[in-house]
């Protein structure tokens, strides 16, 4: 994974073999066929994928990438912004949604410092090049050099935590003020306007959502990203979390291992993900539904199905946390369920 072609060129095919292997293993199931619908789907999904061997007893994990924005400084955020550094800390401590709701699912949460403006955490992982990236309503948000260096770094730390045992990753993000750039990238990449995605992010009062909708407009004038190339929009008009969460999606892929997509700002990094890399896209799980604004237009845009409608827009990854949990379903039906063969049912074969 030297460079960002080698990353891409990582990323194969599911093994069609392994599926239709596994679909037949499934059929076979003490139950009606396709009855447990969309687990079943998963279960063959997961099979195909040649960074697992087996369904059972798979590591899960979720990567929270935290970051600051400068375009806070626009006024797009309710939320006070040292509150991405006070709740990172937290977040270390596990006390945040994202800790409660993985530990319920036995998985794990690796918070990263990716760009957070303050000073480093004890012993927090960091990946950081800077204190908070440019806000992207007067400038870029980072270099393409460093937007390159981010993705690749993510995709790095994936490789990393694969070699020492994760077999399934999440995605998450924390900093206040990123569902802004999170809207810019899914208009420029949707080709839809930022009335269509914009949403309240963190309560921002309603009264203020079309002065951030101008803001989203303004930086995509300023900084006109082309929206052929993902890794010049993610550069312009993202920020360091949204980078990494990309490179996460990417490094997942390339580790031939699921990543479960999390809410709003995930689908932002998957759409430029799969922009990047196609293939990646049979890696990507979706989570749930979220509830903010352009949730709708981005997942059609990506044609994934969200397992789970809760209307959360908490972020951090706590929608994947609470998916870690569908995940393990499908694994279990997969591998501990009986066979018809070897019931005495005979059921029905469908017409």
């Amino acid at each position: 994974m030297g460079t960002l072609t080698e990353l891409v060129t990582a990323i194969r095919p599911l093994d069609t073999q392994k599926m239709q292997g596994a679909s037949r293993h499934i059929d076979g199931l003490v139950k009606p066929t396709n009855s447990l619908g969309r687990l079943e789907s998963l279960a063959i999904q997961l099979s195909g994928m040649w960074g697992i061997d087996r369904l059972d007893n798979l590591q899960k994990e979720i990567i929270v990438m935290c970051a600051d924005h400068g375009v806070f400084d626009e006024g797009v955020a309710a939320t006070p912004k040292e509150v991405t550094w006070i709740q990172a800390i937290n977040m270390q401590k596990g006390l945040t949604g994202v800790c409660v709701l993985a530990r319920n699912s036995q998985t794990s949460v690796l918070p990263v410092d990716i760009g957070i403006d303050g000073e480093p955490i004890d012993n927090m992982l960091s990946l950081k090049l800077s204190r908070g990236c440019g806000n992207i309503a007067q400038g870029p948000a980072m270099t393409r050099q460093d937007a390159e260096r981010l993705l690749l770094a993510s995709a790095g730390l994936v490789k990393k935590r694969a070699q020492e045992g994760i077999s399934v990753f999440g995605v998450g993000e924390l900093g206040i003020a990123n569902t802004t750039p999170a809207s810019a990238i899914i208009s420029v990449l949707t080709g839809c306007a930022p009335h269509d995605v914009v949403g309240i992010g963190a309560n921002l009062p309603q009264d203020r959502v079309q002065h951030k909708e101008a803001i989203v407009g303004q930086a995509i004038r300023v900084n006109r990203p082309d929206a052929r190339d993902a890794v010049d929009v993610l550069a312009k008009v993202g920020g360091y979390d949204l980078v990494g969460m990309t490179g996460v999606i990417l490094g997942a892929g390339a580790c031939g291992l699921p990543v479960v997509l999390d809410g709003f700002l995930s689908y932002a990094a998957a759409i430029a993900a799969c922009q990047i890399a196609p293939e990646v896209k049979n890696y990507c799980i979706p989570s749930h539904f979220s509830a903010e604004k352009g949730a709708k237009r981005a997942l059609e845009h990506l044609g994934l199905e969200p397992f789970i409608h809760l209307d959360l827009r908490l972020g951090e990854g706590s929608g994947a946390a609470l998916a870690m949990s569908i995940v393990s379903a499908a694994c279990a039906m997969y591998c501990e369920m009986g066979l018809l063969s070897q019931s005495g049912i005979r059921l029905p074969v469908p017409a």
